[in-house]
């Protein structure tokens, strides 16, 4: 992140130096407040969470006619996200594992799902492919 920081500002990339001067805020944030050293993976999922933030947003966005570009930049830090095929073969793997038979074990099959899934899909799209499966 940090040869990251240092390459956009050298080419002026705006974005890219926002995104990940945002990104690199919010770890030292939790690293301040927890007294620890984040791990690779506490940042796969403080960017995600970014990113999410964003996607969130940006329907507001959109209505003040300003596009959020951070998004872009903050998911090629992300591992490859599943495609709709992928991630209902891994929520059926992982429906069968906690041997989940209807919606009122979702709870079961969506904490299973954030570790085994992790930042490979958005937490929405895990939730929504659960319901269609277990319904």
């Amino acid at each position: 992140l940090l040869n990251d920081l240092k390459v956009a500002m050298k080419e002026k990339n705006v974005n890219k130096k926002n995104a990940v001067q945002m990104v690199r805020t919010a770890i030292l944030q939790i690293e301040k407040d927890k007294g620890i050293e984040v791990s690779d993976e506490q940042i796969i999922n403080i960017i995600a969470k970014e990113v999410k933030t964003r996607k969130d947003s940006i329907v507001e966005f959109e209505k003040a006619e300003r596009q959020d570009l951070e998004i872009e930049v903050l998911e090629e830090y992300l591992p490859k996200q599943l495609t709709d095929e992928e991630l209902e073969n891994e929520v059926k793997k992982i429906v069968e594992s906690v041997g989940a038979t209807s919606v009122k074990d979702m709870g079961k099959v969506m904490k299973e799902a954030k570790v085994v899934i992790g930042a490979k899909a958005d937490g929405k799209r895990i939730n929504e492919m659960v319901k269609k499966i277990l319904a």
